[in-house]
């Protein structure tokens, strides 16, 4: 039998046939094993082939094919720098939820997010949510953000679950297609998946006062489908987004900007560093770059950690 993964509680798989039937399945050990680096072999999303088990009135089944992947978002943990997590796999677009100050999302995790998606051509739409919460510099920062990121070709929508704002137009991209939501833990992923679907009633939790962190709301990713012919993958929040397998090398093919002026550079190898007549660089002193994507593109390339070790609120 073949299915697509809906949950997955690392050890167990929610599998939904086409006939919409759905089965608790397990892998086997020898394939657990077989070459599979990730702490979860198995995403939601995969397409995987099953057996049924004879016992239990044949409702649960043992998993030994996964399909080929057309795409996924694959993490590295901050501190687990050898653990590889696939968050989700086989998506459509995906939605990244960003808040200013409840709690604060930091360009460097958006930038990470972005290029790994970028990395496997999956589209994504930045959500500023909350806005209804802002006060006028929060505001001002919010259009900063969406000027910085729709400059670059990224669409930005302003948000809030709470009053509906811009819910239609999110629910109208998510027409006939299978997305993700994630972003930190707080941002709001639960009650705006609740907006789109209020049937799901998801659960929602207020963010820690003291430091202004999320706490865990979903606890294993899981996939919907929708009223209005859509699917959605709900994931746990994530701290900090480790990049996975990217040479040095390539990692300015996946930020936008830098890519399109790498041909103007002098050196075909141009890192963009300390090179002279470095395009990139120009750009950057002419204000056309954004420094905090420059920073984060440096970050990545001298192979330095994500930042949040440093921040309270955030650590794993």
């Amino acid at each position: 039998m073949t299915g697509h993964v809906y949950k997955s509680t690392g050890s167990w798989y929610t599998v939904k046939t086409e006939l919409g039937h759905t089965y608790e399945c397990r892998i086997k050990g020898k394939f657990r094993l077989k070459g599979i680096k990730s702490t979860n072999p198995i995403a939601v999303g995969d397409v995987v082939d099953f057996e049924l088990e004879t016992d239990n009135n044949q409702k649960s089944g043992i998993i030994h094919k996964i399909h080929d992947r057309t795409n996924y978002i694959v993490r590295k943990s901050v501190n687990l720098s050898k653990q590889t997590h696939i968050i989700a796999s086989n998506l459509d677009q995906v939605f990244l939820m960003i808040t200013i100050n409840n709690p604060p999302t930091q360009t460097s995790f958006i930038d990470r997010f972005l290029i790994t998606a970028q990395a496997y051509s999956i589209k994504t739409i930045l959500l500023f949510n909350k806005i209804d919460t802002y006060d006028e510099e929060a505001l001002n920062e919010v259009k900063y953000l969406a000027h910085v990121y729709r400059k670059i070709g990224y669409e930005c929508i302003g948000v809030s679950a709470k009053t509906g704002k811009n819910v239609d137009k999110v629910k109208a991209i998510m027409l006939d297609k299978t997305s993700m939501f994630s972003g930190h833990s707080g941002v709001g992923k639960s009650t705006l998946v609740n907006a789109i679907e209020p049937t799901l009633n998801l659960k929602t939790k207020e963010i820690s006062t003291q430091h202004m962190q999320g706490q865990h709301t979903t606890t294993f990713a899981e996939m919907f489908d929708l009223s209005f012919n859509a699917k959605i993958i709900d994931t746990p929040g994530i701290k900090g987004f480790g990049v996975v397998d990217m040479d040095k090398e390539e990692v300015g093919d996946y930020f936008p900007e830098i890519f399109k002026l790498k041909q103007d550079c002098k050196f075909n190898n141009c890192l963009h560093i300390q090179e002279p007549n470095c395009a990139v660089k120009a750009a950057l002193d002419n204000d056309e770059i954004a420094f905090s994507r420059y920073r984060s593109y440096l970050q990545i390339v001298e192979g330095e950690d994500e930042h949040y070790r440093t921040d309270n609120w955030d650590k794993e």
